[in-house]
């Protein structure tokens, strides 16, 4: 066992968690404020309800918003409370919060498609959001039981989530506490369940191939990616673990999101700001490249010109260095951008030029802004306010 693997054995071994501990402290944010910069919310439970009531299902009519969302708006989930929250980025607004909407409790990763729908995986459902109205149009119960709507890391209920390239399908990932996770299919015609599939625990990540023939969830805390073939719904499941196992639930080196490269159908999962395994998930073999951030990392996404773009948390031993954006080229150099506090997931603008870097974390010490990078270096990182522990994005 190398060094960082006994030592962080050592130090998972008194929590079952996924995930480093946090160094920024964790600040509430006033639900109301986003909801009253000029729209009104869809249906859903308040933000002060009780774990596990559940509101209607039934569609609401479009509120009286006064202006159509403007290109470049982000979409975030607001995983502190209920809603999706609509954010103009741009620096110099008298108001970046454009409105939110309540979609069910906890949201945590959301999916836009080219028709501006949003998919939101919440605890309680998959949300269908009106990008253009702001408007929620459904919310799709589980097929899976995973207890009450609660809050938190370890609740149940959709955590990755995925569009087919062809636009018929969502793919979310469903937490069930204490046992293996589910791929349900929704069929985004019909906006209903058509298919479970058992995967691994804690889907994290939810990807899809290029091509739209496998889905791919990166199973948190099982150490493992499930590949699941979207005809025959078959799965395969390759171990995904540069670190080795030691430590179990409680350890922190496991998989957590990952990234499909369109050149060649390969799983980029990034490690600790220090190994990116590449999967070839037509053979299971990976192999290992070194990264320079020395940080625990979570989100990932990737630029237009295929730059590789990972969010780094912050550290897990005295030794590691901070929170960090880690911006890295197709040839595998690699710029690291220092973050104030811990991130989550990073969304990119349609140019590529610009980061966007959730403060939300799935762990304490979470913000309840936005850290927006350039990444041509223009200008220094500045934050944006949003509301409640921002997690999943999507700029429009």
């Amino acid at each position: 066992m190398n060094a960082r693997r006994a030592v962080v054995a050592l130090a998972a071994a008194a929590v079952l968690a996924g995930c480093t501990t946090a160094t920024r402290a964790g600040t509430s944010d006033d639900l109301s404020a986003g909801m009253s910069d000029g729209l009104s919310a869809g249906t859903g439970p308040s933000a002060t309800a009780p774990a596990g009531s559940r509101a209607p299902d039934s569609p609401r009519s479009a509120p009286t918003a006064s202006a159509a969302t403007p290109p470049g708006t982000l979409l975030v989930a607001d995983f502190g409370g209920d809603t999706v929250t609509f954010v103009d980025p741009r620096p110099g607004r008298d108001r970046h919060r454009l409105g939110s909407v309540r979609v069910g409790t906890a949201p945590y990763g959301l999916v836009v498609g080219d028709d501006g729908l949003a998919w939101v995986a919440t605890a309680e459902g998959v949300a269908v959001v009106d990008t253009a109205t702001r408007t929620r149009l459904t919310r799709i119960p589980y097929r899976t039981e995973t207890g009450p709507a609660t809050t938190g890391e370890y609740r149940g209920g959709g955590m990755g989530i995925a569009l087919a390239p062809d636009g018929r399908h969502v793919y979310v990932g469903v937490n069930v506490p204490g046992r293996n996770g589910m791929l349900e299919i929704v069929d985004t015609a019909t906006r209903k369940i058509t298919t479970t599939v058992p995967v691994g625990r804690r889907p994290f990540d939810v990807d899809v191939s290029p091509d739209g023939t496998e889905v791919y969830a990166t199973d948190h805390d099982s150490f493992d990616v499930t590949a699941v073939d979207t005809g025959t719904r078959e799965t395969r499941r390759f171990e995904v673990a540069p670190y080795g196992t030691e430590g179990g639930l409680g350890s922190w080196l496991k998989p957590h999101y990952a990234v499909v490269r369109p050149a060649d159908g390969r799983l980029l999962l990034p490690f600790e700001g220090e190994r990116l395994v590449v999967l070839d998930p037509r053979t299971g073999k990976s192999t290992v490249e070194r990264m320079t951030a020395d940080t625990h990392q979570h989100g990932a996404t990737l630029a237009p010109d295929g730059t590789l773009l990972v969010v780094g948390t912050g550290p897990i031993l005295s030794e590691d260095r901070g929170p960090s954006l880690t911006v890295r080229a197709p040839d595998g150099s690699e710029r690291v951008v220092p973050l104030d506090g811990p991130h989550e997931d990073v969304a990119v603008s349609e140019d590529g030029r610009t980061a966007y870097v959730t403060q939300g974390f799935t762990r304490d010490g979470y913000g309840n802004g936005i850290t927006v990078v350039d990444l041509t270096g223009g200008r220094r990182p500045y934050e944006v306010p949003a509301t409640a522990r921002p997690l999943g994005i999507a700029a429009l």
